[in-house]
């Protein structure tokens, strides 16, 4: 069972907060750095974060397992702790090979502690609170963003190498004071390795759980709507102003600081999960619609307008969607391989975040129109087949219950 200590959720949050506001001002100005103060190209650096990203991708399950072995909790903090040396490391950047690299280990330690804080999250808060923990961590991780991004706007603003220097200190900072949160939290016991010729890494051959992972990707790919194609979207296609970007961002990291937790209490279960989860992607379809209607030559504030619904809207399904998905990716999950599902299951954010961009800008900015009601379609289909798919999952992990048998065996059936 878990540990229920009632510090623990603060703890977590605590660490969320940490190294979200060194996030937030590291994402917003390192690519400036790394072009003006470093002298990369912007190629060299979409190529090495393409790059790092996959490599640590894959890597998070490897962690993930890692995590489910020797214990979450210092796993945990072994990763903060690598996390805060690759962003060190960036100080001493001075060329592409050294960055990619640099890259590579930060993409890895990123990706395997998202993985070990799940399962030390698993261990340590009953199952049925674990959705609203997550959503109190996502509100968390928002408003930790958003203060830190001020920073670094600070930082863009000063213009000096000491000053995007500043940003990286900061950052690393954040992740040694996460480390030394987690430390202080419970311990998690390990699992055992598994015996009977079952393979390490089951979650790679549990066909069910990969499934639910593929269609989870496909659903994140909102991420890069907000980021970089609803702005591109609104210069070249719209006639609102250039600060309705800036707009729109707040008005979605403000709505899911104050709005995620409640949305994430109806859901406490497998059916909840679902319906969630295809409610978001209904909303979604709309919020697509809306969007195009702004190409349509309306005058500069009515397109604000009808702007401010489509965000309104694409919101409340990101909010939906998450909440499903959380409870979704726990549930379905094996006790005793927390650790390396969710490393799985945590693949369809870099998966969203390398591929979406090349997929939404496409849609959009080359296919206008009919692009955004394609991508509606995208939403629409993954919302919808999610259900089936969790049945089959749901049905999966009985029969391995109840025969003893390795669920990724029953699932391939």
């Amino acid at each position: 069972m878990p540990n229920t200590s009632s510090r623990a959720p603060r703890a977590l949050l605590l660490a969320q907060l940490s190294n979200s506001i060194g996030d937030g001002a590291f994402y917003v100005s390192s690519a400036l750095y790394f072009t003006r103060i470093v002298g990369l190209s912007a190629a060299q650096i979409g190529i090495g974060l393409t790059l790092a990203w996959a490599v640590g991708s894959v890597a998070g399950v490897g962690l993930g397992h890692l995590a489910d072995r020797r214990g979450p909790r210092g796993t945990a903090v072994l990763l903060a702790l690598a996390t805060a040396a690759a962003v060190g490391s960036f100080l001493l950047i001075r060329s592409f090979v050294p960055f990619m690299i640099a890259a590579a280990v930060y993409a890895t330690a990123q990706s395997g502690l998202a993985a070990a804080r799940q399962a030390l999250l698993a261990g340590l808060v009953e199952p049925s609170a674990r959705t609203e923990a997550l959503a109190r961590l996502q509100s968390t991780l928002n408003a930790g963003l958003a203060v830190g991004a001020g920073i670094g706007g600070l930082a863009l603003h000063a213009g000096t190498r000491t000053a995007y220097l500043s940003v990286f200190a900061l950052d690393a900072a954040g992740f040694l004071l996460c480390a030394l949160v987690l430390r202080g939290l419970p311990s998690v016991p390990a699992t055992p390795a598994a015996t009977g010729g079952e393979p390490r890494l089951a979650v790679l051959r549990d066909r069910p759980y990969a499934l639910l992972t593929f269609l989870n990707a496909l659903l994140l790919l909102r991420l890069p709507l907000l980021s970089l194609a609803l702005p591109l979207w609104i210069v070249e296609r719209t006639a609102a102003p250039g600060w309705v970007v800036s707009a729109l961002f707040v008005l979605n990291t403000a709505a899911v600081m104050l709005f995620q937790v409640r949305t994430a209490r109806s859901v406490t279960g497998l059916p909840q999960a679902t319906r969630a989860v295809g409610t978001s992607g209904v909303v979604m379809l709309a919020s697509c619609a809306v969007f195009a209607v702004t190409a349509a030559g309306l005058g500069p504030w009515t397109t604000v307008a009808v702007l401010a619904l489509g965000a309104a809207l694409q919101v409340v399904a990101e909010m939906r969607h998450s909440a499903g998905s959380w409870q979704i990716g726990f549930s379905l999950a094996p006790a005793g391989r927390i650790g390396q599902y969710q490393g799985f299951y945590g693949t369809g954010v870099p998966v969203a975040r390398t591929l979406g961009p090349l997929l939404v800008t496409t849609l959009l900015v080359t296919w206008g129109v009919p692009g955004w009601l394609v991508l509606g379609g995208i939403f629409l289909a993954a919302s919808a087949a999610m259900r089936p798919a969790v049945r089959w999952a749901e049905k999966a992990r009985a029969q391995a219950e109840a025969t003893g048998a390795p669920t990724e065996v029953v699932g391939a059936r």
